[in-house]
C-alpha cells in the first residue's frame, strides 16, 4: 500500500464527519472512490483497523454491509452505541 495509514484512515473519519449533516452509513464503495489508486482489500484493511479501534462500526441490514462513525446516526441510540 502506497498510503499512510495513518493519514488515510484520518481521511476516511474526515469524509464521514463532513456528510455526516446528510448521511450516516457508507457503502464500501464509497470509500473506495476516496483512494482510487488503491486497491480494495487495501481500504477494507483500513476501515476494519478503524472498527477494531472502535472509532468505526459495521451496520448490516442483512443484505447489505455499511459503515458508519462510532456512535452517529438514528440506530446508535437504539443500539446502545450513544
Amino acid at each position: 500500500m502506497a498510503l499512510d495509514p495513518v493519514a488515510a484512515k484520518a481521511e476516511i473519519i474526515k469524509f464521514c464527519e463532513e456528510k455526516s449533516s446528510s448521511k450516516t452509513k457508507f457503502y464500501f464503495n464509497d470509500f473506495t472512490k476516496l483512494f482510487p489508486d488503491e486497491k480494495s482489500r487495501d481500504v477494507k484493511k483500513l476501515l476494519t483497523q478503524l472498527v477494531q479501534e472502535e472509532k468505526m462500526v459495521f451496520w448490516s441490514s442483512g443484505s447489505t454491509t455499511m459503515y458508519g462513525l462510532a456512535g452517529v446516526g438514528k440506530q446508535a441510540a437504539s443500539e446502545g452505541e450513544g
